[in-house]
């Protein structure tokens, strides 16, 4: 699982470093074949989803605003769900391209808010309902509206639905590590953008 993990975030990476103003959603999610092919990724698991401007908002379910594309200083999300050696990867971050600060201190907030729920996790060994009730309440104390349709869920070896459907947001019991993702998406409580950050729940790193 760790390795899993450790491939799809160097994938995220390829995907932003192609990542430039006047690319759309589409043509980002075919270059992105062409990083997943470098490093041997096996399958899908969950299709690419690239989210750019006003659609950061939007969850893996809705659909895009049709032809967007990336502004000069806009900002965007990456949600990969990848499957290297028969081991589910799912991880996700916002970046931004140009001069956005406001849009980049959202997108620092999805990490800071993950950070802090996955800290909670580590130390009070909170079930996922708590650590959801608790993420909502951090995230509107910190100026943000807080996605609740997004719970995270269970990876494993592929698929992980053999193992345990349903979401962590819904689990009455604490999240085992290696085992859960751990997903919050925050947005402007005005403004048409948002942030996604998800990763695998796991120790510190080291």
């Amino acid at each position: 699982m760790q390795r899993a993990r450790e491939l799809s975030w160097q994938a995220l990476q390829g995907i932003r470093e192609r990542m430039r103003p006047g690319i759309s959603e589409d043509e980002a999610r075919a270059e992105a074949m062409q990083v997943f092919e470098t490093l041997g990724m096996e399958r899908l698991w969950h299709p690419v989803i690239i989210r750019i401007g006003p659609n950061t908002t939007r969850t893996y379910r809705e659909p895009s605003l049709p032809d967007v594309r990336l502004g000069p200083n806009d900002s965007y999300f990456i949600d990969l769900g990848l499957v290297f050696a028969g081991h589910e990867g799912d991880v996700g971050d916002t970046f931004v391209v140009g001069h956005a600060p406001e849009r980049a201190a959202c997108a620092q907030a999805a990490r800071d808010l993950f950070q802090d729920v996955a800290g909670i996790w580590r130390s009070e060994g909170w079930n996922g309902r708590k650590l959801y009730d608790y993420a909502c309440e951090r995230a509107e104390e910190m100026g943000w509206r807080f996605n609740h349709a997004v719970k995270g869920h269970r990876v494993s070896d592929f698929p992980h639905s053999v193992h345990k459907g349903g979401n962590l947001g819904d689990l009455d019991r604490t999240p085992g590590q290696g085992l859960w993702v751990l997903e919050v998406q925050i947005a402007h409580p005005s403004e048409p953008y948002g942030a996604f950050y998800e990763d695998l729940l796991a120790g510190p790193v080291a």
